[in-house]
């Protein structure tokens, strides 16, 4: 395993998605970024998230593994789910701890919690709550973070990711949707503190913008990893 800092070795897992795109130019320059995907692009390399040899031999030497890879809609039926966000979600935090990786940051979603109460403002130490089957299969990724980190080696943060958008919201955005934002630069800062901070065993965290109005709250993430965003969905 690669020492901690700079030259660290980091393994993105679905870098062809939207997060993955959108982060890719703003992380460390230090970093050894192995870019993966299903069908990838731009001289990615080729991981099928779902069989646990190819990602132990794709995780082996890295210092941390970044988990994108997902079905990534809030309306995604069972069929669509299963394959990359359940067993995928499995396999991958099988063979970063057959690795020996030190971290395995999993993305996670605030649809975990999406039947918590519209008015209440969500917490990393909130139980899931999913209304959906997404959102179920994100708090599967959470339990499987846990399961890692009690297990093995390996530290896990999960990232209770809000609306990742690659621009300010315009004005006509619901504010339920706007209050969850999260730009590309804070997703790039967020993986970052995720990366280097010092965790011991397993935390989940929040994963929005400095918004005006937020879902999420942000105060516990900043004092688990560090973790300081900029942008505001309101200007």
């Amino acid at each position: 395993m690669e020492s901690e800092g700079a030259g660290r070795r980091v393994v993105v897992t679905g870098a062809a998605g939207g997060i993955g795109r959108g982060i890719a130019p703003l992380l460390p320059g230090t970093w050894r970024v192995t870019a993966t995907d299903l069908h990838p692009v731009d001289g990615m390399v080729s991981l099928d998230v779902t069989d646990v040899g190819a990602c132990r031999a794709a995780f082996d030497g890295a210092d941390a593994v970044v988990h994108l890879a997902a079905d990534p809609d809030p309306r995604a039926g069972w069929e669509s789910l299963l394959p990359t966000n359940v067993v995928g979600a499995y396999a991958v935090a099988q063979a970063a701890a057959d690795a020996g990786v030190r971290r395995l940051v999993l993305a996670s979603s605030l649809q975990a919690l999406s039947a918590a109460p519209g008015h209440t403002q969500l917490r990393p130490g909130d139980a899931p709550r999913p209304a959906d089957l997404y959102g179920a299969t994100k708090a599967w990724a959470e339990a499987l973070g846990s399961w890692v980190a009690a297990t093995s080696a390996t530290t896990v943060v999960a990232l209770r990711i809000g609306w990742f958008f690659p621009e300010r919201p315009p004005s006509d955005v619901v504010p339920r949707e706007r209050s969850a934002w999260l730009s590309p630069r804070d997703a790039a800062a967020l993986v970052r503190a995720s990366v280097e901070a010092e965790v011991d065993g397993f935390v989940v965290v929040n994963g929005t913008s400095a918004n005006r109005y937020r879902r999420a709250e942000l105060a516990e993430t900043t004092a688990a990893i560090g973790y300081e965003p900029v942008d505001d969905a309101w200007g």
